[in-house]
């Protein structure tokens, strides 16, 4: 694929922080993400890459992503990933453990045991 058939793919508008990893750096960098796609993202960020750099990505919900940037300009870089992904899954909700019930819920069968006799009001 050319660099102007990379136009007619679809992207996720979005903004959502992320780290990045850069092949040849020390460190991670915050970095937002400013649209996404099955094969690539726009980053941005005070992070100076150069094109062909390999570098990895954790994306919420889909953890680290392995790519390479495509384009560089100004503060803000391209990047194409190694390996498609599903970018619905980075808009999903943060999992926060594995039941899925609000953590304020209570259950009340703790409270109150089925056999005991509960007073009217």
């Amino acid at each position: 694929m050319n660099e102007s058939d990379n136009r007619q793919v679809a992207r996720d508008s979005l903004f959502l922080m992320a780290n990045l990893r850069v092949d040849g750096l020390d460190g991670e960098y915050r970095i937002k993400v400013r649209n996404l796609s099955a094969g690539g993202m726009m980053g941005e960020g005070p992070v100076r890459v150069v094109r062909g750099a390999i570098v990895e990505v954790n994306i919420r919900n889909l953890g680290w992503v392995e790519g390479s940037v495509a384009w560089v300009q100004e503060n803000r870089f391209g990047v194409a990933f190694r390996e498609d992904i599903d970018p619905k899954l980075a808009r999903a909700p943060l999992v926060i453990g594995e039941d899925p019930s609000p953590r304020f819920a209570r259950n009340h069968e703790t409270h109150f045991p089925p056999n005991e006799n509960l007073r009217k009001i």
